[in-house]
């Protein structure tokens, strides 16, 4: 039996195809064209939101650090990119007279031999190695703790985890001056904040976070010189530093201090900038 051909199924033509192909090229065009902005205002509004979690964090830890900074110790160099201060590690109060009746270790000025310890007035409190006592620190000759064993610091000589009598080296003389609050504070080794911006190239710029090494009398000013010191150890804060800068200003009335922190970050082109302003107890 013959089989008729079928005229009647057929593919597409070239033209057909062809034009197919062109307005699936017009219609993704427009799509693409609508899509675009969202897309790029999603991936601007993430990379954002990443510098602001950066520039944030950064802020809030050197905010908590500053805060627990001796009295007076605060110091800034090379033209705000350098902000030193001790932290304290503990405080307390030392018994400054003796016991009515007699007893107890009260500490006295200008005595002969000079006096190396005293009472604790309040909870027992930690000391270890390296500590340094500090007894009203005003910052100036005399009464600074970056001076050195001879003026308002004195090297702890007892250590322990509960201490109810607090021993240090006195030196050729006891400390000399009185805090008028009979205050005391425990600090170790210094903290530097070292701001290295690069606006040309923000992708190299660094903050810088030192600490561990010796205190000093005048204060590091320079990536270099920080670097050599002893058992210094250096960490990175935060990266993509555009632009910084740290100012510290006292109001001698009040006993505070005032230290500003203005950081930018820049990262493809986008840009966070944040200012933070820490209130610093400067009562000795």
């Amino acid at each position: 039996m013959l089989m008729k051909p079928l005229h009647g199924s057929r593919g597409f033509t070239l033209l057909e195809a062809v034009i197919v192909i062109v307005i699936t090229g017009v219609i993704g065009a427009i799509v693409a064209i609508f899509i675009r902005a969202p897309v790029q205002a999603y991936f601007d509004t993430v990379r954002r939101a990443e510098l602001t979690d950066a520039a944030d964090t950064t802020m809030r830890r050197m905010a908590r650090e500053v805060q627990s900074a001796l009295p007076n110790s605060a110091r800034i160099a090379g033209g705000g990119q350098f902000l030193e201060f001790l932290p304290i590690k503990t405080a307390g109060r030392y018994r400054a007279a003796a016991i009515p009746g007699g007893g107890g270790d009260p500490l006295e000025f200008g005595v002969s031999p000079p006096d190396n310890s005293f009472d604790v007035l309040g909870p027992a409190i930690k000391i270890e190695s390296g500590d340094q006592i500090v007894i009203y620190n005003l910052g100036i000759p005399g009464a600074d703790a970056y001076e050195g064993t001879t003026s308002s610091r004195r090297p702890a000589a007892a250590f322990g985890n509960s201490l109810g009598t607090v021993t240090f080296t006195p030196g050729a003389a006891g400390f000399p001056f009185a805090s008028p609050g009979s205050r005391f504070q425990v600090v170790n080794t210094p903290v530097s904040y070292v701001c290295q911006p690069n606006s040309a190239n923000p992708a190299s710029g660094v903050l810088y976070r030192y600490a561990g090494y010796p205190i000093q009398p005048n204060q590091p000013a320079t990536v270099a010189a920080l670097d050599a010191l002893a058992n210094v150890s250096k960490t990175i804060l935060a990266t993509n530093v555009s632009d910084c800068a740290m100012t510290y200003t006292t109001v001698a009335q009040q006993h505070l201090g005032l230290v500003s922190i203005y950081i930018a970050l820049t990262k493809d082109g986008e840009t966070v900038q944040l200012r933070y302003q820490v209130t610093v107890d400067n009562t000795p």
